[in-house]
């Protein structure tokens, strides 16, 4: 039955369930039992259909003047998207960004635990990363294989991109979460989620200019 939930809730839906959560972990530390779909849509912007119909997607309803139980929304949303359970998981690829994200402690409040980084550069072998280890891609196999490893986070230069996922696809791995410039190319079993930095980029360098042009304009108006 929950598998069946999983593949029904839209792509859209489970980008904004984690945006829901600061403000459910909020009303519980405030001591809160219940919320209403008008506060938790006012709060974040978003319309009240659309909050009644993100949380009923993933079987959780509320009712007439009570509003949704605090608690089982946050422990409906954190089983869904897997929150409940820290997957551990692998960075090839310990550059800047690799680093960055092996050092940021707040993805295992999310599920994720990065347990070691893999590189083809000797010397960073044998150096440790926010206390992770940072061993050579040629043992990345083997210890997919011995810890059972299902995620793999790539920061490898574009055009290694490719060729690693390749290797980590075929080490076992089921999950690629793609930092890199490059689209890469998987079998239909493997999940893939890729984050385009530069497109990111871009729609924020392209609303900032629209927001200066529109600001320019609004004072040419008024002299």
């Amino acid at each position: 039955m929950e598998e069946i939930i999983q593949e029904s809730v839209s792509y859209s839906t489970i980008r904004r369930l984690p945006l829901y959560m600061p403000l459910l972990k909020a009303a519980l530390d405030a001591g809160e039992q219940s919320i209403s779909s008008a506060k938790m849509a006012e709060t974040l912007g978003l319309d009240t259909v659309l909050v009644r119909k993100d949380l009923a997607s993933i079987g959780i309803t509320g009712q007439a003047r009570l509003g949704f139980p605090v608690r089982e929304l946050i422990e409906g949303i954190e089983r869904f998207l897997g929150w409940d359970n820290i997957s551990d998981a692998f960075v090839i690829g310990a550059g800047n960004l690799g680093r960055a994200l092996a050092g940021y402690a707040g993805f295992e409040a999310h599920g994720l635990k990065i347990v070691g980084l893999f590189d083809n550069d000797p010397t960073k072998f044998g150096k440790f990363i926010a206390g992770k280890p940072v061993m050579e891609l040629s043992k990345f196999p083997h210890l997919v294989h011995r810890m059972h490893i299902q995620i793999a986070i790539l920061t490898v230069p574009g055009i290694d991109a490719q060729a690693v996922a390749d290797v980590a696809v075929e080490a076992g791995i089921r999950a690629l979460w793609n930092f890199t410039p490059a689209k890469i190319t998987v079998p239909e079993n493997i999940i893939v989620e890729r984050v385009d930095l530069a497109a990111s980029l871009a729609v924020l360098s392209s609303r900032l200019v629209s927001t200066a042009r529109a600001a320019e304009y609004r004072q040419q108006k008024n002299l």
